[in-house]
């Protein structure tokens, strides 16, 4: 019968970001972004899923398994690193994908994010937004921001997430990290309560409803430093989603709102390196300017992406700029940019003027 914690140690060893646990196949391991099958795992069954499940979910995950067909947890793996997991049911059996979590957090060098960025981190107030879309390093970059504002400001930090990924000890700032389902019964719930906690800087792991979204847009507005998440690539399309979640006699005042609290948008997909030697990440980096908050007001969210081409003094880039002077530099195929353009057309023409 496999063993769980076997399974944990191979998806470290092999620098794997993900593992894979269903019936009717080997254990699966995703290693820079492909699918690979443990040699010498066994075909699991569904007895042997639901083993693996037990060894080591949480008495309380367990029964909202049972209860609903899913749960999320979080799951610290020696001093190796976390795991975020996801069991589920499916064909009337257990399954489980989990993430590793890498202990060590990196570098904004590592990751790609120029210097530039690190001006946000200082800033009193204001919403930041870093988007893509699931599996792009969103937590990753979420996590170094606030490594990085925990060793430099002398603030109160509060970070509210599902599940928490990666711990962060007290330095110069004060931590408080408080787990959705856990700790507090919901993210809406949690930024209810945020305000009373004499926060300066929140971390919000997503922005998942309209009650949600509007507390950190109210947090924002009031002086104080948010960080959130959504699953859209792109600046505009980032806004666009936002503001859809409102009624349509509430847009105008939403769009204000954004205009005003909104300080950056950065938005990341992780993209296989030319060289097969693991990931790269692209990204789309829009800081607010008085054009675009122009554009946000009018409902001109169009014409975003022109903004940002116009405003590379300020340090923005497109998404598909990036992606081509990814090409230029040899990181990345030119296949695998169209693939992750946003105007796939428009780059394949691009990039064949210029080859």
């Amino acid at each position: 019968m496999p063993d769980i914690f076997e399974l944990m140690g191979a998806t470290v060893q092999q620098s794997a970001s993900d593992l894979h646990l269903q019936v009717g196949r080997r254990p699966v391991l995703r290693i820079h972004g492909g699918l690979t099958e443990v040699e010498t795992g066994e075909i699991l069954t569904a007895e042997d899923t639901e083993s693996l499940v037990r060894q080591f979910t949480p008495e309380r995950n367990l029964a909202e398994l049972l209860e609903t067909g899913t749960t999320d947890f979080g799951y610290a793996f020696q001093d190796k690193g976390r795991f975020r997991v996801s069991a589920l049911r499916q064909k009337n059996a257990f399954g489980l994908i989990m993430r590793l979590i890498p202990t060590q957090l990196m570098t904004f060098d590592e990751i790609g994010l120029p210097d530039a960025v690190v001006d946000l981190l200082s800033r009193p107030r204001g919403l930041v937004l870093v988007t893509g879309p699931t599996g792009s390093g969103k937590t990753t970059t979420l996590a170094t921001m606030i490594d990085w504002i925990n060793r430099n400001r002398d603030c109160h930090i509060v970070t509210i997430e599902d599940p928490i990924e990666f711990y962060h000890h007290h330095q110069k700032a004060n931590v408080i990290q408080r787990e959705a389902g856990n700790d507090v019964p919901s993210f809406s719930e949690a930024m209810r309560r945020v305000l009373r906690q004499d926060p300066d800087v929140i971390l919000l792991g997503e922005m998942r409803d309209l009650e949600t979204t509007s507390a950190a847009i109210t947090a924002a507005e009031t002086g104080h430093l948010v960080f959130g998440t959504l699953h859209t690539t792109g600046s505009a399309r980032t806004v666009d989603r936002i503001i859809d979640q409102y009624p349509t006699n509430q847009q105008e005042q939403i769009r204000a709102q954004l205009a005003v609290s909104i300080v950056a948008v950065l938005s990341q997909v992780l993209l296989p390196r030319a060289d097969r030697k693991g990931r790269i990440a692209a990204f789309e980096i829009m800081y607010m300017n008085s054009a675009i908050e122009n554009h946000i007001r009018k409902a001109e969210t169009f014409k975003i992406n022109s903004a940002i081409q116009t405003s590379k003094r300020q340090g923005m880039v497109t998404l598909d700029d990036y992606l081509r002077e990814l090409v230029e530099d040899g990181k990345i195929t030119p296949k695998v940019a169209i693939e992750a353009s946003q105007e796939p057309r428009e780059m394949e023409k691009r990039l064949l003027g210029e080859g």
